[in-house]
């Protein structure tokens, strides 16, 4: 089923009561409202004979050649929500991120409270990771080349936390730590989707690292206000999609 804006998913549930054994699917795709700019050129003053190799560039704000925005962070807020069985199972898999190139990768990941979090290091120098996380203790390890450090978050953190790399200061990446599953960054096209979410009525939070809290969208031409990037959706069972989200660029250029 499509959906021309917000308001028509929060009104669009059966007339029916969805059984809580119900599971549907949000997806959407963000896009650019302008002409995007250039993403700068990085520096690469450090290891310069290894990182001055590769063609970096700030990642803060990355938009396709079709307008959609990487790196948006949609998740669910509300605590102790129902989890599908093979949600549940994704605790166990490691997340990862890499010190790849002089750079992270992925740029922002998605972290589960009791998952294990892998920080690699594929370069041929040493790197250190300074994961800035408010409510668990912080994370500052150095990481050899072609070394891995792993961490585990006990408590789930409101915003996403930035991690840095103090020998190397122009790299920077983000993790989103949450208490259960339901969480999204949106790919490179833009698109997000989050599977397997109970159906009935859920708060979802929206994000970016340029933007902080999105506090608006366009979609199907209507703006949508959101307090501190917060929306309440209701979720049918099956395919919820809403479509072309439209970011004004002008919440990008704090």
């Amino acid at each position: 089923m499509k959906f021309g804006s917000f308001a028509a998913v929060a009104l669009l549930l059966c007339s029916t009561v969805v059984s809580a054994e119900e599971w549907g699917t949000l997806k959407g795709r963000f896009k650019f409202g302008g002409a995007a700019p250039q993403a700068a050129a990085l520096k690469a003053d450090k290891d310069a004979e290894v990182c001055g190799k590769h063609k970096l560039v700030s990642e803060e704000l990355v938009v396709g050649a079709d307008g959609g925005v990487a790196n948006v962070v949609v998740f669910v807020r509300d605590k102790d929500v129902k989890v599908h069985p093979d949600m549940a199972a994704l605790k166990n898999v490691k997340a990862v991120m890499d010190n790849k190139d002089c750079r992270f990768e992925p740029h922002v990941v998605f972290v589960q409270t009791g998952q294990p979090f892998v920080i690699k290091n594929s370069d041929t120098v040493g790197h250190n990771s300074n994961v800035q996380t408010i409510k668990n203790p912080a994370e500052n390890k150095i990481i050899p080349a072609n070394g891995e450090a792993t961490a585990t978050f006990k408590l789930d953190e409101a915003i996403p936390a930035a991690i840095t790399c103090n020998i190397h200061p122009w790299m920077k990446a983000w993790v989103v730590v949450r208490d259960n599953p339901y969480a999204a960054v949106s790919k490179p096209d833009g698109s997000f989707e989050i599977k397997n979410l109970p159906a009935g009525e859920l708060e979802f939070q929206f994000w970016h690292e340029k933007a902080g809290y999105l506090g608006e969208a366009t979609v199907g031409g209507k703006a949508e206000k959101m307090a501190r990037g917060r929306k309440k959706l209701k979720i049918a069972a099956g395919e919820n999609d809403l479509g072309e989200i439209v970011l004004d660029g002008k919440m990008f250029q704090k």
